[in-house]
């Protein structure tokens, strides 16, 4: 091989490195929302019972390993708190719910309040404790 085609490999392989790094650096963050003017619980298809303050929606696809981790991390903060509640989407199901997301990769969580309106979103598996701080803040 060349020194051009050496060199060629090498920044190919920096480049795929460096995104790889920024990615996982992403993964599992908890960031603020953007609105969308979507209502999260007429989309995952329920209504918020009496003492439900917290929407936890699952965005999963069916050969995701990291979704049933996060699965297990989120149905474990709802059956700890009363006023919270999960519901997993496969994606592959409905796209539509996907799309009105803005949702790109999962497993994504966005949690909605009462009242529907998004409060913030976590791309990756998320941390439990950090997600409980970032609902109660």
């Amino acid at each position: 091989m060349s020194v051009a085609g050496v060199a060629t490999v090498l920044v190919v392989v920096l480049v795929v490195g460096v995104v790889g790094v920024l990615l996982r650096r992403r993964s599992g963050r908890v960031r603020t929302p953007s609105d969308r003017g979507v209502d999260g619980w007429s989309l995952a298809g329920v209504q918020p019972g009496t003492d439900d303050r917290f929407l936890l929606l699952q965005l999963s696809s069916p050969v995701c390993a990291p979704c049933r981790t996060t699965a297990g991390v989120l149905a474990g903060m709802a059956a700890g708190d009363p006023g919270m509640r999960h519901v997993e989407v496969d994606v592959a199901e409905r796209v539509d719910v996907a799309r009105a997301l803005g949702v790109m990769s999962t497993p994504t969580t966005v949690a909605f309040g009462r009242d529907g309106a998004e409060l913030l979103r976590v791309s990756g598996v998320p941390s439990a404790d950090e997600l409980r701080s970032a609902l109660a803040g």
